[in-house]
């Protein structure tokens, strides 16, 4: 009991907010996925699988965001002094989790980098942003070629690609990388919860991905950063 305790005060709460949070788009994507071709019967159990993998994928990261914000909020308050301006709620942030997982723990990160900052890693994120406003654009490309050519399988496979990558790399790039600049740059300083949030959104309406992304790697260029 003592050392399973000694575990849970070393865990990295914040870390893992942020890991389970980056899980959402590809779990929420592949329960997409299930819906659609259930409406276009193919192969049931596949079909099926997918459905279950997104409906139970969501609701077991619900359930480890909920505990990571009770945990964090948690030590935040027991860590700060009562003149802070921002003491969150553990239950309050736990039941906001259950209720609408990804947009809590979002509200919840960009709250805290405004306190904390959020610690930065690798310095080429930005490569991973580029990447996926490519694929994007020649992924739209090829389904105005395949829509005007009536090329199903190309448009299934344009779309199909930027789609993974949106959703699989995109929110993780935009939100590591906004980390970094808001720790190394000089004039501009990026809240990485709020762009995570955005692309978030942008995962949603299409044309919102390659104009958060372009815009950006705009700001960023203009940016002063250490070997840059």
């Amino acid at each position: 009991m003592a050392r399973a305790s000694v575990v849970l005060a070393n865990v990295e709460w914040a870390r893992l907010l942020e890991r389970l949070l980056y899980l959402f788009p590809p779990v929420i994507g592949v329960g997409v996925v299930g819906v659609l071709q259930e409406a276009d019967p193919g192969v049931p159990l596949l079909e099926s699988g997918l459905v279950l993998v997104g409906t139970f994928g969501y609701t077991l990261l619900a359930l480890g965001l909920s505990i990571a914000l009770f945990a964090d909020a948690r030590r935040v308050r027991r860590q700060g002094g009562a003149s802070d301006h921002w003491r969150p709620s553990p239950w309050g942030n736990a039941l906001f989790a259950l209720l609408w997982a990804p947009v809590a723990g979002v509200f919840y990160l960009y709250r805290r980098h405004k306190r904390f900052g959020t610690r930065p890693g690798w310095s080429g994120w930005w490569l991973v942003v580029a990447l996926s406003l490519s694929t994007t654009v020649i992924g739209f490309a090829g389904a105005v070629i395949a829509v005007v050519f009536s090329l199903p399988g190309l448009f299934l496979t344009a779309v199909g690609l930027a789609g993974a990558i949106a959703f699989g790399t995109f929110p993780i790039a935009i939100h590591q990388d906004a980390a970094y600049v808001s720790t190394y740059g000089d004039s501009w300083r990026p809240n990485p919860g709020l762009y995570l949030g955005l692309a978030f959104l942008s995962l949603s309406l299409a044309p919102l991905q390659p104009v958060l992304a372009g815009y950006y790697l705009l700001r960023r260029r203009r940016t002063s950063l250490p070997g840059e």
